[in-house]
């Protein structure tokens, strides 16, 4: 694999594309259409596979990095990665808001959805968001500042699919959340080891 730099890189595809998107300078920009989300029925019963994700088909392992920007403000906003090998088995991560607040979090989804869910230590107007595929575990951190990453999730992610990778937002409960993506990238994965912080 070759590293993609992936905003300004051709053969972007859109899952859902938004009613406003602009890419421009290396700089992704969007805007959620009302109801989009992702999720699988768990709890609530519903199955959604509206939200809006921008990004590449892999058929590697693979590290993707990415600096996330939005002003999360009300029930559900959300913006994050996104990793996808159908429409039942994908997985999501960034910032949602929940229980007034904005939270970092994770939902894996095979066949049902699970959701794990955090204080977030940082702005959670900028954040930063990293995944690595390898050996079929699935690594996702998360950065407050680019410079130290913390563990958000390690999950199993078994078989050698082609999959799709990029970056995600909905808002299931309103329309408009103006999301930014900027420093996206996908390459070969890292090799850090998990509890390596750089």
């Amino acid at each position: 694999m070759t590293v993609i730099d992936a905003i300004s890189h051709h053969g972007g595809v859109w899952i859902n594309p938004p009613p406003r998107h602009r890419l421009e300078n290396d700089q992704l920009q969007f805007e959620t259409a009302l109801n989009s989300d992702f999720w699988q029925r768990t709890w609530y019963g519903f199955e959604r596979h509206s939200g809006h994700a921008y990004g590449f088909w892999i058929d590697e392992d693979f590290t993707v990095q990415v600096q996330v920007r939005a002003d999360f403000s009300q029930l559900y906003d959300q913006a994050g990665l996104f990793i996808q090998d159908d429409e039942t088995h994908w997985v999501k991560a960034g910032i949602e808001f929940n229980d007034d607040q904005p939270a970092i979090g994770c939902v894996v989804t095979r066949e049902r959805s699970d959701w794990s869910t955090g204080l977030f230590p940082g702005d959670p107007r900028t954040f930063w968001l990293r995944a690595t595929l390898v050996n079929e575990a699935l690594r996702i951190q998360y950065s407050t500042d680019g410079e130290r990453w913390p563990l958000l999730r390690l999950s199993p992610w078994p078989g050698r699919a082609r999959r799709f990778v990029g970056v995600m937002g909905c808002s299931p409960e309103r329309e408009g959340l103006a999301i930014g993506f900027s420093h996206f990238i996908i390459s070969p994965p890292s090799g850090k080891a998990l509890h390596d912080l750089s």
